[in-house]
């Protein structure tokens, strides 16, 4: 919380002083315009007149932006700063009507003698200094914090500087024309007053322009691209939806990420959590909203693409076997279904999972789902334990005679529903590939079913060897033998 609070006071502090600038330039430009009947020097006391007025608009805008985000503005309250913007511009605007309109007057309808002093010169250069410093200082915190309304506030001074140089020339241009003679020098004050209006015109032209722009919600037509630049981070497959707001100095980005849609919930959120990372880094943001979505990956597999549409039909797949056949390719597997399901509803979301495998896959030519049923009720059953030795002896002359040989421990046999469920531990080394060691595990568990009669639930539980010895003996140490 420091750094919004340094900057609000950082903000309002430079605010401040600026009024009191435009109080003494305003004061000071009325008294010496009317003494000397300058239209230059009357022009610019309107301008510094609105400046004031200005100045107090920012400082009380940059005060209300600061305050926090709340049930009416959920994105802050920035944009008292762009209609602060939106209100010096027009001040500008009307300011140069005025000093048209009365320009017109005097160069083609009236005379105005304008009396050359010491003190006109000496105003206008008063006002070039304080302008330059106020417009630095503003200029800076506006940089310093993204500030539309300081931004503002500095053109205006900064307009001054320029506006006070051209008033400066048509004083000069007055006293060469009472000096040398040339009446026509002396209209060159209402010039002066022109080209004042025409600085004012093209400062509030661009002004106004930036500040709609930041009401309506525009943004540089590069400020996506370069969003989506910064978001492709690793394991973004594409970037979608940029959209981005301002809210006085604070940007508000939105966007929609595609990622692989094999990956997990956890490494998509990872992947989320990155990309808002660098947009913030880049681009200085506020606040980086990211939704995600799945996408199918080039040259994504059969069997990645039959896990992903079994869970979207909220379905488990296992056990796929893909047959490559010269006229097409087939898939048989297992359906895991809600075990509370009767056999026509898990039946129709398996239909419904098939089609929808046809469709993302024209070229398969078959699809053959196995229904298990899946829950607390499929997954609890009552067993007894049995010391069933002709199952031990059937294991220990199995693996006796297997490449490699394995040694079968911790054994356990129960007696559910009129069948005998086996589980037992082997110990391989440690390099041997798992589908290596799948197909050594179902040679096993056929021939065990092939010898001992009523065997159900075959688990074979596979572990490494701790070292070379434990590999060659097929089961763990003495140390380990508890494990």
């Amino acid at each position: 919380m420091a750094q919004p609070d340094t900057a609000a006071r950082e903000k309002r502090g430079v605010a401040l002083s600026s009024v009191v600038a435009a109080v003494l330039l305003a004061g000071t430009k009325i008294v010496v315009g009317v003494t000397t009947g300058s239209l230059g020097i009357l022009s610019e006391a309107a301008h510094s007149g609105l400046d004031l007025a200005a100045a107090a608009m920012t400082w009380w805008a940059v005060r209300a932006a600061a305050d926090p985000p709340d049930r009416r503005h959920p994105y802050g309250h920035g944009k008292f700063e762009n209609l602060s913007a939106l209100f010096e511009t027009l001040l500008l605007l009307g300011t140069c009507l005025w000093i048209v309109y009365e320009a017109t007057l005097r160069l083609f309808f009236k005379w105005v003698p304008v009396e050359v002093t010491f003190w006109g010169f000496a105003v206008m250069a008063g006002s070039i200094v304080i302008n330059h410093s106020r417009a630095r200082a503003l200029g800076r915190v506006a940089r310093k914090y993204q500030s539309q309304a300081l931004e503002a506030d500095a053109l205006h001074f900064s307009s001054d500087i320029w506006s006070s140089w051209v008033v400066i020339g048509g004083l000069v241009a007055v006293a060469l024309a009472q000096r040398l003679g040339l009446p026509w020098l002396e209209r060159a004050d209402a010039l002066a007053a022109l080209g004042v209006a025409g600085i004012v015109v093209w400062v509030s032209m661009k002004l106004g322009k930036k500040t709609v722009d930041d009401l309506v919600d525009a943004v540089p037509e590069d400020l996506p691209g370069k969003v989506a630049a910064a978001a492709r981070v690793d394991g973004v497959l594409d970037v979608r939806a940029v959209r981005l707001r301002r809210s006085g100095p604070e940007l508000f980005v939105e966007m929609t990420l595609a990622v692989a849609r094999d990956a997990s919930f956890e490494k998509a959120h990872d992947i989320a959590h990155r990309a808002e990372a660098a947009v913030r880094q880049e681009l200085a943001a506020t606040d980086v909203v990211v939704h995600v979505e799945p996408a199918p990956i080039e040259g994504e597999s059969l069997l990645t693409t039959s896990r992903l549409l079994a869970a979207r039909h909220g379905l488990g797949a296992h056990a796929i076997r893909i047959y490559e056949q010269p006229e097409g390719a087939s898939v048989e597997l297992h359906l895991e279904v809600d075990d509370k399901l009767r056999l026509d509803e898990a039946h129709d979301r398996a239909d419904r999972f098939e089609a929808a495998l046809h469709e993302a896959i024209p070229s398969l030519r078959r699809v053959v789902t196995h229904l298990e049923p899946t829950g607390d009720g499929s997954a609890t059953c009552r067993g007894a334990s049995l010391d069933d030795a002709s199952v031990g002896r059937a294991l220990d002359e199995i693996c006796a005679r297997s490449e490699p040989l394995l040694f079968p421990h911790e054994v356990v046999v129960q007696h559910v529903d009129g069948a005998l469920d086996v589980s037992f531990h082997c110990t391989l080394a440690p390099d041997t590939s798992i589908v290596d060691a799948h197909a050594l595990t179902e040679r096993v568990e056929k021939e065990l079913r092939a010898r001992v009669s009523h065997v159900g639930r075959v688990v074979i539980h596979l572990e490494p060897a701790a070292d070379a010895a434990d590999a060659a003996n097929g089961g763990p140490s003495d140390a380990d033998s508890g494990a």
